[in-house]
Formats: structure tokens, C-alpha cells, sequence
């Protein structure tokens, strides 16, 4: 065989070799390119694209105020930035949560806000949004998984509770019988809170909790299981709540009783009616979540993801400290937010 005709094999051979590894090349790069994370899928549209995109809002029920204010300033945040949003509640029901998160996919949300009917029932929820490549952002309570959500936004719950059970501890003079109103077994919040109040109202030999009742955040199950614990403990001088939706409903009762002049009540949220009932003497205190702060927040790290493929903060959870409402300045509150 000549010399030339060797030569020629061997370039033909390198030729082969070169192109098979630069075929290889683009296979990855495409393969890469279709399996991204999150952040290179749903990040990095222009103002353009995002102009009138859809932004699902899944909640508790819209009938407490708290709710109500947490949808309706993602709602008002997301028009004022150009967004389209929809407001849904799951109705603390994992399954009607799956359905909406379902819908939220079908109707191609450029991102879901999540306000968990579960730590634990909404993190596949969470999870089936993020494989379809539609971020989502968790406020209010917490899921008990990190790295599926963006970012959840929640009341610094535990700072909460601490400054109330010190307050109800003042309120009760440090000493009587009291008892517990906790909120939904599967929402974190309602233990962080129980947690809080026992951290600090254990501290007091002479406080003495007699009886503790969950009422899932529900004024009108508050009002019940008030009924049951007065009969129960007729010398009672004092009711903790971990919201005020249960606190509001425990008045009722003690009203109806007779005995709201006897009884210290604290709640927590820092809703209108809690925050009015405090003016009039009839609740001791409350403790305001920033929920028009961490709702007003979501929606800038939403978009700023939705930009940039980042969310613009270091940490994926963020906590928001909350405040305390009292006779003395009750009327400095409307609205969940402090008017100076």
C-alpha cells in the first residue's frame, strides 16, 4: 500500500473519531439543555414575556381576615407589577390542594404561591408544580422539606408566641388557672406557637394549664370547646389562642357565661376584630403577623426569579418578626399594619 494512501486513511480515521465526538457533544449539551433545574427553565424572561403572565394563588380559607389580607395583597402586588393573578383556597384539604395545584399546571402559571394545607400532605403538591417547571413560593406556614419551594416566607412564629405568653403572664397577674385554644394539627405554625407559649408561661409555678383543646384556627369551634372547658373548670382565670379567630370565639362564650370579666384572653394574628376587641378591654392583647409584608415580599422574589433565575434573597426560609397589640396601642394598628 502507498505512502499516500495510508496517510489518507489516517486522516479519514481522525475525521471519523472528530466527528463522533462532536455528535456526543451536542447530544449532551441538548440533553442538559431539556433536563435544567428550575431556575434555568422558568428564569430569564424578558419584561415582555412576563407582561400579563399568570400567577396562581393557593390558600386557607378566604373567610378569615387574615387569609382574606395575605390574598388580596399578593393580588394587588401582582397587578401593580403587570402579573395576572387568580386566588383559589384548598380549604385546608390536601386533596382539593392537589386538584387546584393541578389546574394551576394545566393553566401554564408562570408560578404557584402556596399557603401549605400541610407541613408535610403539601410537599408532593409542591413537588408535582416543580417537575412541570412552575416555581413555587410558600407564605405563611412551612413545608417540612427545604430545596422544592423557592422560598417560604413565614411569621417568626416562635418570636410571636413569646411576646404573647409574656404579656398573658402580666395580664393573669403570674398566677390562676388557664387553658389552651391550639390550631390545626397539621399546620406547623399551631405547634411553633403551643411551643412558644409553654417556653415561656412554664417559667411560673402558680400558672397552671388545666386543659388544652385543638379548634383548627375556627372561631365557631372556638366558641364550642370554650363552652365545654368553662364546665369543665368553672374557676378559670385565663385563655391562650393561638390565633384570634379561636380567641374571638372563646369570648363569645364567655359573654354568654357571664365570666368575660373574670378571664384574660390572648390571641394571636392581629386581625381588625381581635385588634378592636383589644381597644374595648374585652381580649388583653394580640400579636400582629406582617402578612401584608411577607405577601408584598413573595411577589418581588417571584419576579425577580422569574427574570434572573434568582429570587434575590440568600436563604430560601425568611422569617418575619411580629408585634405585639395592646390597650396602649391598639389604635395604632389597622389592617395588620402599624400606623405611625
Amino acid at each position: 500500500m502507498g505512502l499516500n494512501k495510508v496517510n489518507t486513511k489516517i486522516i479519514r480515521g481522525r475525521r471519523s473519531r472528530i466527528g463522533a465526538v462532536a455528535i456526543i457533544a451536542v447530544v449532551a449539551s441538548l440533553i442538559l439543555s431539556g433536563c435544567g433545574s428550575g431556575s434555568e427553565v422558568a428564569g430569564k424572561k424578558s419584561a415582555q414575556e412576563l407582561e400579563g403572565a399568570l400567577i396562581s394563588v393557593i390558600t386557607s380559607p378566604l373567610d378569615n381576615p387574615y387569609w382574606r389580607t395575605e390574598a388580596d395583597t399578593i393580588t394587588a402586588e401582582g397587578k401593580r407589577m403587570g402579573y395576572q393573578v387568580n386566588v383559589v383556597s384548598h380549604d385546608a384539604d390536601p386533596k382539593k390542594e392537589s386538584d387546584l395545584v393541578d389546574t394551576a399546571i394545566t393553566k401554564k402559571s408562570a408560578a404557584i404561591v402556596l399557603d401549605p394545607a400541610g407541613a408535610d400532605s403539601s410537599i408532593g403538591n409542591a413537588s408535582k408544580a416543580n417537575a412541570a417547571g412552575i416555581p413555587v413560593f410558600l407564605v405563611n406556614a412551612e413545608i417540612n422539606e427545604q430545596g422544592i419551594a423557592k422560598s417560604q416566607l413565614v411569621s417568626n412564629n416562635a418570636q410571636g408566641a413569646v411576646l404573647g405568653a409574656q404579656q398573658f403572664a402580666e395580664a393573669m397577674g403570674r398566677k390562676g388557672e388557664y387553658v389552651e385554644l391550639v390550631g390545626l394539627s397539621t399546620d406547623t405554625n399551631a405547634a411553633v406557637r403551643s411551643n412558644g407559649f409553654a417556653s415561656v408561661l412554664g417559667q411560673f409555678p402558680d400558672l397552671k394549664k388545666v386543659q388544652s383543646e385543638t379548634a383548627d384556627w375556627d372561631q365557631k369551634k372556638g366558641f364550642d370547646k370554650m363552652q365545654t372547658m368553662l364546665q369543665a373548670h368553672p374557676d378559670l382565670k385565663g385563655v391562650i389562642a393561638g390565633n384570634d379567630q379561636m380567641a374571638l370565639g372563646a369570648i363569645s362564650a364567655l359573654k354568654q357565661a357571664g365570666k368575660l370579666d373574670q378571664v384574660v384572653v390572648g390571641g394571636f394574628d392581629g386581625n381588625q376584630d381581635a385588634v378592636n376587641a383589644v381597644k374595648n378591654g374585652e381580649m388583653a392583647y394580640t400579636v400582629v403577623q406582617p402578612v401584608v409584608d411577607f405577601s408584598t415580599d413573595v411577589v418581588h422574589q417571584i419576579d425577580s426569579y422569574l427574570r434572573t433565575g434568582k429570587t434575590g434573597v440568600d436563604d430560601e426560609k425568611q422569617l418575619f418578626d411580629c408585634s405585639l397589640v395592646t390597650r396602649a396601642n391598639a389604635g395604632e394598628w389597622q389592617d395588620f399594619q402599624h400606623k405611625k
